[in-house]
Parts: structure tokens; C-alpha cells; sequence
């Protein structure tokens, strides 16, 4: 267990915090720290400040869920960030005899969530691991994401093209936003499972190519992916908005993203325009799907601007 990340996320969390936010007085004093000082989070949160600055330093070991409860409410944690504690409270508690090897996340995609995927024919949906690689994607989700995704480029990992192929920021929109929600769901998934050696190397690539991946890193905020409004660029028909929502396959430890436009809105037009388009340029290419995927291991994919 990294006892850094620990001292660094409870650390960021408490400065945020200003004394009259969490009803604590100051009597105009002049405060040497920004935020809650340690012993203010240990009163809020129903412990000694001894206790406190020991789990402060990284020691989450054996820590009660009691415990854990309390100093998410004295922080004012939101779901993800209280997810992220408990997870890093996991990892702490491990004992070493039990630790789990390094593993790599799932790079093959089942035949029948292949089947699945394909059948959405009126819907943009791709595929992907834990470690942001974009597995398979559907023919309405290749013409969406037309300059972006391949069927031969797969997989593609979605952090390396948001920080380091220029063209993501004409494609997403809202890149400052995107940006920063793919480093929170990094930086959970980091915290779920630490024994993953890919996503390390990963995270440790892209703060060494990328200055603002390494900056909004240092922040150690935590995202969870579930739903959000998008703005994507498509070089058929412009600036579309849709809503991406997640679906998590947790036994295959993988999630579909599905793309989906207002019943009656331009986005939907766009959508249907976009699936005839697709059809004409890529006739029967859904058939390739399955080799395409068994073909590729986790180094291949888009290269561009890396």
C-alpha cells in the first residue's frame, strides 16, 4: 500500500475545507494552514488527535468501517471520494500473505458481449477495460468516433489519446472537462486495485509525457464514470451532444459506454444520418469484430501525437 497516496488524498481533502464550512469557530484568527487543521478533523470525525495524524500519515491499517464512516462525513466526502477511501482502506488492510500478484486488466472481449454490442444498431456503444483500452466498438460508435477509432486500430487506450494526440481536443468538445474526469477515474481505479502493474506503467507514462496529466494527478481528485452530458466533434455531421452512460459488466470486469440523443433532437437526426453513412462506407464490418479484438493485445492501438 502506497502510504503516500493515503497522507496526500486525506491531506487534499482536509485543506479544501474551510473552518465555517464545517461549522467549526475561528475567533478571527489568523490560520497558518489552509483548510481544517488535523485536530479539527479528528474532533469532527469522533476520534483522538494522536489517532487522527496516524491515519494521516498513511496508516489505514485495521481501520474500523465505523471509523471510515466518520472521517468521510468530517471531510465531506462525495460518493467517490468515500469509495476511494474505503478502497484504499482495503489495500491497507491486506495482510501480505494474501496480497494479490500483479495482474493485467481483461484484453479479450466474450462472443457474446460481442453479439450484444453489434445488435445496438441505433446506438453508439463501445467497450472497454478497467484501464481505459477501448476493447470493441459497435459500426454507429466507429462512424462517431470516425478519426478516432478503427476497427484494425483496437484496442485504443483512451487516456493516452485525451493527453497526447493533439486531435482530442477538436474531437471532445469539452476537453478541459473530459481531462479531468479521466485522471478521477484513473486515480479510483489506482486505488481499487493497486495490484494492476499495467495501469501503474500507465499513469507513470503519462505523467512523465504529459504536464497537465501530472499536474491534475498531484490533485488527487477521484471521479466515478456513470453518466455525462458529451460534446464530441464528428467530422460527418459537426458538433453532436449526446449523453454517455456506463454499464458496468462487473464479471468480465469490463463496462459498455452507450451513446444516446433526446427523442426528437437534433442529436438524433444526426445519430440516423451517421448510421446510413456508416452503412455505406462500412458494409458487413461487424463481422470482422471478434478478430479484430483476438488479433490485438494491449500495446496495439492508435498512435498518433504519442
Amino acid at each position: 500500500m502506497d502510504r503516500q497516496a493515503v497522507h496526500d488524498f486525506l491531506a487534499s481533502r482536509r485543506a479544501r475545507i474551510r473552518p465555517e464550512q464545517a461549522g467549526m469557530p475561528t475567533f478571527g484568527q489568523k490560520r497558518r494552514v489552509p483548510g481544517l487543521r488535523r485536530e479539527e478533523v479528528a474532533s469532527l470525525a469522533g476520534v483522538s488527535f494522536d489517532y487522527y495524524a496516524r491515519l494521516e500519515r498513511g496508516n489505514l491499517s485495521g481501520v474500523s468501517d465505523s471509523v471510515l464512516e466518520a472521517l468521510a462525513r468530517a471531510l465531506q466526502l462525495d460518493e467517490a471520494e468515500r469509495q476511494h477511501l474505503f478502497d484504499l482502506a482495503r489495500s491497507a488492510s491486506a495482510p501480505a500473505s494474501r496480497a494479490r500478484p500483479s495482474r493485467q486488466a481483461v484484453t479479450q472481449v466474450r462472443q457474446a458481449l460481442l453479439s450484444i454490442l453489434n445488435g445496438m444498431t441505433g446506438t453508439p456503444a463501445y467497450i472497454r477495460n478497467t484501464r481505459m483500452d477501448v476493447l470493441a466498438a459497435n459500426d454507429l460508435c466507429l462512424a462517431l468516433y470516425d478519426g478516432v477509432l478503427t476497427r484494425d486500430g483496437l484496442p485504443l487506450n483512451l487516456a493516452r489519446f485525451v493527453f497526447l494526440d493533439p486531435y482530442a481536443k477538436a474531437f471532445f468538445l469539452d476537453w478541459d472537462t473530459i481531462a479531468r474526469d479521466m485522471v478521477g477515474s484513473l486515480r479510483s481505479q489506482a486505488g481499487r486495485d493497486p495490484s494492476d502493474r499495467g495501469l501503474s506503467d500507465l499513469i507513470g507514462e503519462l505523467t512523465t509525457r504529459s504536464d497537465l496529466f501530472a499536474r491534475q494527478w498531484a490533485r488527487h481528485d477521484v471521479r466515478l464514470h456513470r453518466t455525462a452530458r458529451k460534446r464530441l466533434g464528428n467530422r460527418v455531421v459537426g458538433e453532436i451532444e449526446l449523453t454517455g452512460d456506463a454499464l458496468e459488466l462487473p464479471g468480465d470486469k469490463l463496462t459498455t459506454v452507450a451513446y444516446s440523443a433526446e427523442p426528437g433532437s437534433q442529436a438524433e437526426d444526426q445519430l440516423k444520418l451517421l448510421a446510413t453513412w456508416s452503412a455505406t462506407a462500412h458494409p458487413h464490418a461487424w463481422t470482422e469484430q471478434r478478430s479484430s479484438t483476438a488479433d490485438h493485445g494491449p500495446g496495439a492501438g492508435r498512435q498518433k501525437g504519442m
